[in-house]
């Protein structure tokens, strides 16, 4: 596997991991008094945060992505859904096109 796929699966398990966070963990910790769902979900989403960053790095030096295109993936992990569109995106992208 190529650095590329390998961010990509990192990037949808981020993204599911941080709708599980906000969505059902901290639900369950603040009206069901079930705090350790937010232990465990939020240990998942701190480690697959962090290959978030580290791919995302490998990916801007490997494939040369201007600061433009590496911000805007960088930013998209701080945001629930969008690290889906940054794999959708990826995935059309075959000719490194700007974003």
């Amino acid at each position: 596997m190529n650095t590329l796929s390998i961010f990509r699966k990192v990037a949808v398990a981020e993204g599911i991991s941080y709708v599980l966070l906000i969505f059902i963990a901290m639900p369950l910790k603040y009206w069901a008094e079930m705090p350790l769902a937010v232990k465990y979900t939020g240990w998942a989403h701190g480690l697959l945060f962090m290959l978030y960053l580290v791919f995302l790095i490998m990916a801007w030096v490997e494939y040369k992505w201007s600061f433009k295109k590496s911000a805007m993936i960088g930013v998209a992990s701080l945001l629930p859904f969008a690290p889906f569109w940054v794999d959708k995106r990826l995935k059309e992208d075959n000719s490194n096109k700007s974003w």
